[in-house]
């Protein structure tokens, strides 16, 4: 299964299933991104808008870019405001967004799916103003390694999404490459248990 078709599948159920994932990423998106301020926003992997509620109390414009149009379709729905937009978009392809828009660029819980971060990166430098900021969260590696990935539950059987993994590193790297510096990196445990394998790593650049 094509993974557009399996997240058209999973956006009934994305906002009401048991998923930790979903939901310590949008506390890492939360607890990060209050310590900065932000005007314009591109959301790569924007989903059904489960951070842009938030991402609207702080900025001033908001573009939603998604491969799904039903998870697009859910954003639509639960977000109605002047100040967001929502547009399909395949973000292997060149981002159809006028260059130096975006204090911002988010992607959260998106890069697992793409194979070539290069593109991404060169992407998001040309999107975003000077002093602009990229914020992602992802699954971390380690939780990779051990074989965790995108999943979800129907009637008959589990769905596992077809992902890729990036390490550390390379995250870092391809920043680099394409003139962007890292400013802060994190690692985000379930219920703060550093016992355990970190589920989520965030990174934030600046251009």
């Amino acid at each position: 299964m094509s993974i557009e078709k399996a997240y058209n599948i999973w956006a009934n159920q994305y906002d009401t299933n048991k998923n930790r994932t979903r939901d310590l990423d949008q506390i890492a998106t939360i607890e990060t991104l209050s310590n900065y301020e932000f005007e314009n926003v591109l959301e790569l992997g924007c989903g059904t808008g489960k951070n842009t509620n938030w991402l609207l109390k702080k900025a001033n414009r908001i573009i939603g870019l998604d491969f799904s149009q039903e998870m697009l379709t859910k954003a639509k729905e639960k977000i109605i405001s002047e100040k967001v937009i929502f547009k399909k978009a395949d973000l292997t392809e060149n981002w159809d967004i006028d260059n130096n828009f975006a204090d911002l660029i988010t992607s959260s819980l998106t890069l697992e799916h793409i194979i070539d971060l290069d593109h991404i990166f060169n992407e998001a430098n040309k999107k975003l103003k000077k002093n602009g900021l990229f914020f992602i969260s992802e699954l971390h590696p380690f939780k990779q390694y051990s074989g965790s990935k995108a999943r979800y539950e129907t009637e008959s059987e589990t769905q596992e999404l077809e992902v890729y993994i990036h390490h550390i590193s390379e995250y870092i790297e391809n920043a680099k490459n394409n003139g962007l510096k890292l400013v802060e990196i994190k690692e985000w445990f379930d219920k703060k248990n550093e016992n355990e394998l970190p589920r989520l790593i965030s990174f934030v650049f600046e251009k």
